[in-house]
């Protein structure tokens, strides 16, 4: 399928998330003899890239495959800035995708110049995403990130201005894709012409196009000041629960959970459990005040073994020494008056 020649054409850095887009638009570079570099960012809204779930699910088995290289980046502080304060808005959900997309450029031409490569590839298709892949705004990224000439889309190649590779020879525009809209009938084409036969389902391994998570993370937004890493990774895990303006609780569903939970717990946390039975672990974050203990360890005992028992001790701070409280079991509706889902 691929040239063997060792000495490339020329060199394109690609972003990659290890979906079919973007491993597709690399396969249609690499069987033009051009070195690929593909590069997967992470974020702490992203996918786990060793879950079978996720888009990033064949990250290194596709690479290695078809011979290519990945990189993976962090993009930390600079992600969360612009998930708080996004310049080009947020999409149905807490999604950036725009802002997102020229972050993403920006680093990718920074390694480009590093490498000394040629162009910068990506697997968007023309009118497959309402708010990122819509012509205006595929223009917006390229003036944005000073890639003009250098962002190469290769499945809707065809439907776009040629970019300087195309020019000036180094890609055959013929052998570009004229996709467009968001059938996936040509990309599965595709996918059996390159013998590439794993790979995942379409769809977002992003945690901001999720209307659960969204709502948790407006909440955070709103409620807190200065938000840290752990903060935001607490979001993904357990049910959360809101108290008042400076004050939630954290409740583990299973043992991952709980794990979780006291990985990413911090001094100020105040944690609860029920000993010797099937518990959550729970974390009070804010206000610990009797009333708001109380009623996390009332919630926490409606989570234990033994929710059906009139009384349940709840153990609040550390085993050797924390204060055991006595209390019903909150009901279902008291519950609803808190929950974030």
């Amino acid at each position: 399928m691929f040239k063997q020649d060792t000495n490339k054409r020329g060199h394109a850095i690609a972003l990659y998330s290890g979906g079919l887009d973007s491993t597709l638009a690399i396969l249609l570079i690499l069987r033009q003899n051009i070195k690929v570099t593909a590069v997967t960012f992470k974020t702490h809204f992203g996918c786990d890239f060793d879950d079978r779930a996720s888009s990033g699910a064949n990250l290194y088995s596709v690479a290695e495959k078809f011979g290519f290289d990945v990189k993976l980046i962090h993009l930390g502080q600079k992600f969360v800035d612009i998930v708080v304060n996004p310049k080009y808005g947020w999409g149905k959900n807490m999604n950036p995708c725009t802002d997102c997309r020229i972050l993403m450029l920006k680093e990718a031409h920074e390694i480009m110049e590093l490498l000394n490569a040629d162009f910068i590839i990506t697997g968007e298709v023309l009118g497959q995403r309402p708010m990122s892949q819509v012509r205006d705004k595929l223009n917006l990224v390229v003036n944005k990130t000073g890639l003009k000439g250098k962002l190469l889309r290769p499945l809707s190649a065809k439907l776009l201005p040629p970019t300087e590779p195309e020019l000036n020879g180094l890609v055959n525009r013929e052998e570009m894709e004229n996709i467009q809209g968001r059938s996936r009938k040509r990309q599965i084409e595709l996918a059996h012409q390159f013998d590439l036969d794993d790979y995942p389902n379409p769809a977002s391994g992003c945690l901001l196009t999720d209307v659960n998570y969204s709502m948790r993370l407006r909440d955070l937004i709103a409620h807190t000041d200065n938000i840290s890493f752990d903060d935001i990774n607490l979001l993904r895990v357990g049910r959360h629960f809101r108290f008042d303006a400076t004050t939630k609780i954290i409740i583990g569903r299973n043992e991952v959970d709980n794990n979780a939970i006291l990985a990413y717990r911090r001094p100020h946390h105040i944690k609860l459990e029920a000993l010797n039975c099937g518990s959550p672990i729970t974390l009070l974050i804010g206000n610990q005040s009797e009333e708001n203990i109380v009623r996390a360890a009332a919630i926490t005992a409606r989570y234990t073994s033994l929710r059906r028992e009139s009384r349940v001790e709840i153990t609040v701070g550390e085993e050797s020494e924390g204060r055991v409280y006595v209390v019903v079991p909150a009901s279902d509706d008291e519950i609803q008056k808190f929950v974030l889902r």
